[in-house]
């Protein structure tokens, strides 16, 4: 399970106080499939990253009873500085998956190539996001967390990734924050809506959408 108790986020800019989360209170379960909706800077990302751990709350705390990803999507993932197989290997480590095994894996489902060998620093935006999603899928994680990007590249590229977190949405937990309705009605099976702070949950995709929108 995971849970959010009071998560609240202020931050101060130019002497001025932004509330961007206003008290979050739920749990997720292993199997559920959510979405996140929200209008942008409504502080969707920033909830994501609380989730993972990559930011902290300002009041608030996370219980994780179980694995949580890091968000697809998300530069802060990798390294810039070491090769794209160096920080396979370090994620591998850190998380005690066999690490050629995990390489082997990374480099065939990015299709980066020789590239793997070059610094982060050097990819594209598309190729780090591969880079990425790749290393995400290599870990079996209790609960995957997806902000914005499905995938990066050409359509045969993005349907490998759509049908591997399909696979995977079988078996563990999606979080999915994404303004398309055609990826929420493909992934998700609830949502809920972030607006002035606080997380609505609704009963139907329908009515979480139509709220969505309403906003």
């Amino acid at each position: 399970m995971l849970e959010l108790r009071g998560i609240h986020k202020v931050f101060e800019t130019q002497g001025r106080r932004k509330h961007v989360l206003r008290g979050v209170d739920c749990q997720f379960r292993r199997g559920d499939s959510v979405a996140i909706l929200g209008r942008n800077g409504a502080g969707k990302s920033t909830l994501v990253r609380i989730i993972s751990g990559a930011e902290h709350p300002t009041r608030g705390e996370v219980v994780r009873r179980m694995s949580v990803s890091w968000p697809l999507g998300f530069s802060g993932a990798t390294h810039s500085a070491l090769s794209g197989a160096d920080n396979v290997r370090f994620v591998a480590r850190i998380y005690g998956c066999p690490v050629q095994r995990t390489l082997d894996f990374v480099r065939e489902f990015s299709e980066l190539g020789d590239d793997m060998r070059m610094p982060v620093r050097t990819y594209s935006a598309g190729m780090s996001a591969r880079l990425s999603f790749a290393m995400s899928l290599a870990v079996d994680f209790d609960c995957y967390l997806v902000d914005e990007v499905v995938a990066a590249g050409d359509s045969r590229f993005a349907e490998r990734c759509r049908q591997a977190l399909l696979e995977r949405r079988g078996r563990s937990t999606l979080l999915l924050v994404s303004h398309q309705p055609d990826l929420v009605r493909t992934f998700c099976t609830s949502a809920a809506t972030l607006h002035d702070g606080k997380l609505t949950f609704h009963e139907d995709l329908d009515q979480a959408l139509a709220t969505y929108h309403a906003l």
